[in-house]
């Protein structure tokens, strides 16, 4: 019989994501203090996309949703300084959004602003990535612990990574 070895690193990714979840539940539980919880997704405008290699920049548009309400924004994001050497078609973002505000109401756009950290992503014809971005505007703190990237196309990128965001009000 086989028997398992415990990975101190794989131990401490199920801890932080234990931590995540119920710190996720607990925010949800607040109606007031300001805390949020819910989920922001952000698609790449197609033709918008520039690559330098050691930084590139593409527009977004977002939406959170928020127990039922919805809040557009639009942005951009990709590496301040890495290297990005991939051509991507698509690009989507899928963020957990974890918000300490005291601007929650409906309309409120309290996620506006700027978030940066550590990203990597790779495409041969489907591509996936992960973002951890740290950041907000003047009126909150907002942490999205782990942001999913589906893409497609061709190539790898990976460092320092930014998202801005703004209200789209239409």
């Amino acid at each position: 019989m086989k028997t398992m070895t415990s990975n101190p690193v794989s131990l401490s990714v199920v801890a932080l994501c234990a931590a995540l979840s119920m710190g996720a539940v607990h925010a949800a539980g607040q109606h007031s203090g300001g805390f949020e919880v819910g989920i922001l997704k952000c698609s790449a405008i197609p033709g918008s996309r520039v690559n330098l290699l050691v930084h590139s920049t593409t527009d977004i548009k977002c939406s959170f949703n928020h127990q039922g309400r919805v809040e557009h924004y639009k942005g951009e994001t990709g590496i301040a300084l890495g290297l990005d050497v991939s051509f991507k078609e698509d690009e989507n973002m899928m963020f957990t959004v974890l918000a300490a505000s005291s601007d929650t109401y409906p309309g409120g756009y309290a996620l506006a602003g700027k978030y940066i950290g550590g990203q990597a992503a790779a495409a041969v014809g489907v591509g996936a990535g992960v973002k951890v971005l740290v950041g907000g505007g003047d009126k909150n703190f907002s942490l999205q612990p782990v942001a999913l990237e589906t893409n497609s196309g061709l190539g790898a990128s990976g460092g320092l990574g930014f998202l801005y965001i703004e209200p789209d009000k239409y």
